[in-house]
């Protein structure tokens, strides 16, 4: 058990991103707290930002001529600048650290994380897309290897509060116990869009797409969150992290973000995890497991927020939500050919080569197209990822 004010070496996978940020933010909050490794794509200028601060040991890069600017500009420092995927992996697996924030987003994450949850340690899960698309492999890897894997998205993060512990066990979510839940219940703002006309969809821009009425993310997250497929995402990844089948998840817009989701019993009672919509939240809870720190999040005043709204999604409006419960029974490749396909239509929507209502048209194609498959193992969700890749983009190039 990790005490509040042990120390803890810590390896941030995507320490540029709106999550990395908010995790160095808790970071500084607690001396106790030390990085070990920060670990970004190609974001030069914030990663020395962040290595003049923070000191740490390692500074990975995945672009080997980003990493050898940071070199240059790290000249003298005791930060050793490393590229590429196994050297995220390296410093993720490391005997010093003990725990990794796993916050890259999309597909890019799922080596490093898998390597981390394969080395035992205590990792933070930010980056649902590792579940998504090899849910089987990352939980029997848990299983396994007894480490100690914590929600991080806000939703999920609330369903593990919410849920009783199983007597005899500490740390993995295999401590949680199930056995009386009725259903789950996650939360969605339901994003900039939710009272628009259908008939405006067509010309939503990406900024339009990115400024999210609640929470402050990163523009992939962000266009996510107006399709609802961050939902849909986070719907597979919830059946994964708690063991329940599809029925047993449900979803609910509540546009005040406030209550982060629910666990129903099969007594009739519904627990319910609430906090301000600040990323700090889970994240402190995460550092601090199994004890409680301070974030440096506001504290709810709820005499002040008014009423507290919730509706049933409407999957005519967004479809994506649809395309992702359907992956989630489906199972198999089926989530990694989802994610993929939305991961370059989402592209090709912020690079201006795709109208917003043309994304779940790409994603519904290329799961159309595409078989799913047992995922036996990760070289076979690797080539579903990637056909699915290549042929979204050749959908995105026709216009479908």
């Amino acid at each position: 058990m990790t005490l509040v004010n042990e120390t803890q070496q810590i390896t941030i996978l995507g320490s540029t991103g709106s999550v990395g940020e908010q995790t160095l933010d808790v970071i500084s909050r607690h001396p106790h707290l030390q990085v070990y490794a920060l670990c970004a794509n190609n974001s030069v200028d914030k990663l020395l930002q962040q290595c003049l601060r923070f000191r740490p040991r390692f500074a990975v890069l995945a672009d080997e001529r980003a990493a050898m600017r940071l070199q240059e500009q790290l000249s003298g420092s005791e930060t050793r600048v490393l590229s590429g995927s196994a050297a995220m992996s390296e410093v993720c697996q490391a005997a010093e650290v003990a725990t990794v924030m796993a916050a890259i987003v999309g597909a890019a994450g799922l080596e490093a994380t898998l390597g981390a949850v394969q080395a035992g340690k205590k990792v933070l899960l930010a980056n649902k897309e590792s579940l998504v698309m090899a849910g089987d492999l990352f939980m029997a890897a848990v299983a396994q290897t007894g480490a100690t894997l914590l929600p991080i998205d806000s939703e999920h993060n609330a369903i593990f509060q919410c849920l009783p512990r199983a007597s005899g066990r500490d740390g993995d979510l295999g401590g949680v116990d199930t056995r009386a839940v009725r259903r789950i219940l996650l939360t969605a703002s339901g994003g900039p869009f939710l009272d628009l006309p259908l008939a405006d969809f067509a010309a939503i821009t990406p900024e339009q797409a990115c400024r999210h009425p609640r929470w402050d993310m990163g523009r992939k997250i962000s266009v996510d969150s107006a399709t609802l497929m961050n939902k849909g995402l986070e719907f597979i990844e919830a059946c994964y992290l708690f063991d329940l089948p599809p029925d047993k998840v449900e979803v609910l817009i509540h546009p005040q973000s406030l209550v982060h989701s629910l666990v129903e019993f099969v007594d009739g009672s519904i627990l319910a995890q609430l906090g301000s919509a600040d990323m700090r939240i889970p994240i402190a809870h995460g550092l601090g497991w199994p004890q409680r720190m301070e974030s440096g999040a506001p504290f709810l005043d709820l005499a002040r927020e008014g009423a507290l709204e919730f509706r049933a999604p409407d999957l005519n409006r967004f479809p994506c939500l649809g395309l992702g419960m359907a992956a989630a029974r489906a199972g198999g490749t089926a989530p990694a050919l989802l994610n993929a396909a939305n991961e370059v239509a989402v592209q090709a929507f912020l690079d201006g080569r795709l109208g917003f209502d043309r994304i779940p048209l790409i994603i519904e194609a290329v799961l159309s197209k595409i078989p799913c498959e047992p995922a036996l193992s990760l070289a076979i969700i690797r080539a579903a990822d990637e056909g699915a890749r290549i042929l979204g983009n050749e959908l995105i190039v026709k216009a479908i």
